[in-house]
Formats: C-alpha cells, sequence, structure tokens
C-alpha cells in the first residue's frame, strides 16, 4: 500500500507543456478524491482550532501569572515599608515626652537639658531612617489630611484665615501615610 501522501500528489511528467497549444482547463472537470481526504482535512481543521484553542488559554494564564507576580511584589513592598508602624506608633508617646522635658528643664541644669535633647536627636534619627517624618503645620494653610483642628481663633494680620495658629501635638507620617494627625488650632474668618 502506497503511503497516504503519495495518493494526493499527482505523478511528475517529464513532458513539458506547450503553453499556447494547451486548452484552459475547466472548472467543471469534476475530480475524484480519495475519501480519507476530507477526514483528513477535518482531523486538521480540528487541530488548528483545539491549538487555538489553548494557545489562548495559556496566554490567559500566563498574563494571570504575571499579574499575580506583580501583586504578590507590591504587597511583599507594602509590608515591608509598614512592617515598623506598630513599633513606630508606640514611641509616639515616648517623643512626646520628651518635647516636654526638654520645654520643661529651661530652669534645670544644662546637663540635663543636652542630654534630653541628644536622646530625643537620636530618636528622631532612627524613625527617620524607618521611614518617619514629621506633621509640624505651624503657618501653613490647614490640611485635613494631615491635622485635626481641635480649636479655631480669630484671624489676624499674622494668621490669614485657613492657617495654622498652633501646634499641641505634631503629627507624624510613615512612609507618606499617616501615623498620627497633628493636633492644631486654625485661625477663621470673621465670616464664618
Amino acid at each position: 500500500m502506497n503511503p497516504l501522501w503519495r495518493r494526493f500528489v499527482p505523478p511528475r511528467s517529464t513532458k513539458v507543456p506547450d503553453m499556447q497549444a494547451s486548452e484552459p482547463q475547466s472548472d467543471d472537470d469534476e475530480t475524484e478524491f480519495d475519501p480519507e481526504f476530507d477526514a483528513i482535512v477535518a482531523e486538521r481543521d480540528a487541530a488548528q482550532a483545539e491549538l487555538a484553542k489553548m494557545r489562548e488559554q495559556f496566554l490567559r494564564e500566563h498574563a494571570e501569572l504575571e499579574n499575580t507576580r506583580k501583586r504578590l511584589a507590591r504587597d511583599v513592598e507594602q509590608s515591608r515599608k509598614f512592617a515598623n508602624e506598630r513599633l513606630l506608633g508606640s514611641l509616639l508617646p515616648v517623643f512626646d515626652s520628651l518635647e516636654a522635658g526638654i520645654a520643661a528643664a529651661h530652669g534645670e541644669s544644662p546637663a540635663v537639658r543636652e542630654g534630653l535633647e541628644l536622646t530625643l536627636r537620636q530618636l528622631s534619627k532612627v524613625a527617620q531612617d524607618n521611614g518617619m517624618t514629621v506633621v509640624a503645620p505651624l503657618g501653613q494653610p490647614f490640611n485635613p489630611e494631615h491635622a485635626q483642628a481641635i480649636a479655631v481663633l480669630p484671624a489676624s494680620e499674622q494668621h490669614p484665615p485657613g492657617t495654622v495658629i498652633e501646634v499641641h501635638q505634631k503629627g507624624y507620617l510613615l512612609n507618606e501615610r499617616l501615623l498620627r494627625p497633628a493636633l492644631v488650632i486654625v485661625a477663621k474668618s470673621e465670616h464664618d
């Protein structure tokens, strides 16, 4: 039995056709095909359709895997940036106590005051190295995203309406996320 491909390949002719003398072949000539040919064509079409389906599924799964990888990398970065949020939040009262101690140590010996200032600078340096920044908006326009108004006073020439007149408690940001809002007094206009 001949291999399958030989059934579809016409035998080679050594005769060179005469282009001018030959009559054009009509499309009406009936050509008999082997019934296996239709089955093979159908099988090929089914295989191509299955291949296209598998290719599309592969591309979807690849995109989903890439999105998951990016999401996990973003989550790991966020976790790394805010891993010390609880610790730094717990240290905020220590900052407040040191600042209050420095303010109260005006009449004390210079050594005590210098010791408190040095301790506060060291603690501030460690917090700053870990992404914490201070929010102390004295004289700046009131920003409700970083400060909380606890009182309002009438505006003056020195303090235009909507500006912070006094900071009662500093606020803090950790990598641009609010850790604690600043407690402030805001100047209000006479018409408000």
